[in-house]
């Protein structure tokens, strides 16, 4: 940005916050826009959104998103220049999700012996393990270790790669992840090396990538997007999977559930369970047909 960098704040009941992000989202000019929901006040029914733009012209697109949803109060606050997402993440507690315990190199001395461990340091890429999203996806994908094992795993939008990790750590011979993103692929493959597992990240813009398409059909793909390309992508995950392969979703908030179920339902996919953290959702969505 031209100046220093800012925050936007933006509080308000959870029903006028869910839809304001549900505006963030839709708007196809702030796609690459980072933010984060959350109950800030479970007392008072308070919830908050926290933006970080990138650039004056995201900040206007934000600001004047919020702005438009009556109930929600928007300000914006200026940074500091500061490495904030090292600073936040390096005092974030350890994630258990399940059977899986996400740590940061200030936890090292915290990892317990009867977990699966993984390791993922704050870096350029989206996904620690500590959003309500990736933390549904991981407590999904523990449920369904209970009583099925997967072969080929595929993670679409991996970010620091932590779920085809998980997935390596857990089993699967084959675990690709696939990002748009350079740094992330790079930074995915850090950590797969890191947390020694025999996962592999590639960067590919879409399912239909040969690099995608030889290592497949998958038996399970995550895909933690956005609902857009999440319902978009719906055909490529179907066209993707073996018959009775799974797919867990997220990257969606609750208020976005309907729309992404019925865009595989009538794809050939029953909806087996839904996880709800936070305002996130993650769907678990089997193809049948």
């Amino acid at each position: 940005m031209s100046e220093s960098a800012v925050q936007i704040i933006a509080r308000g009941p959870r029903a006028v916050a869910e839809t304001a992000a549900s505006a963030l989202d839709e708007n196809v000019l702030l796609e690459g826009a980072t933010y984060s929901i959350l109950e800030e006040d479970e007392d008072k029914g308070i919830w908050r959104i926290d933006a970080f733009p990138t650039t004056d012209e995201e900040a206007e697109g934000i600001e004047a998103t919020l702005s438009a949803h009556e109930g929600l109060t928007v300000i914006m606050e200026k940074l500091a220049d500061a490495d904030w997402l090292a600073m936040s993440l390096s005092g974030l507690p350890p994630v258990e999700a399940g059977r899986f315990f996400v740590y940061g190199a200030h936890d090292q001395g915290r990892v317990p012996v009867n977990k699966v461990n993984l390791k993922i340091d704050a870096g350029a890429a989206f996904g620690t393990g500590h959003h309500g999203t990736t933390v549904g996806c991981l407590l999904a994908f523990d449920e369904l270790l209970k009583r099925e094992s997967f072969e080929r795993v595929l993670d679409v939008g991996c970010g620091t790669g932590v779920l085809a990790i998980a997935a390596a750590k857990t089993g699967s011979r084959v675990a690709v992840g696939t990002d748009i993103d350079a740094p992330s692929v790079r930074i995915a493959n850090e950590n797969a090396e890191i947390n020694q597992a025999s996962a592999r990240f590639v960067h590919a813009s879409g399912l239909n990538d040969r690099k995608v398409r030889s290592q497949g059909p998958y038996d399970l793909v995550f895909a933690n997007i956005l609902a857009p390309p999440l319902v978009s992508l719906s055909q490529d995950i179907k066209e993707a999977l073996k018959l009775n392969g799974v797919a867990i979703l997220s990257g969606l908030l609750r208020t976005q559930e309907r729309r992404v179920t019925a865009a595989y339902l009538s794809r050939g996919f029953v909806l087996e369970r839904r996880i709800h953290r936070d305002a996130w959702s993650a769907l678990v969505l089997r193809r049948v047909g």
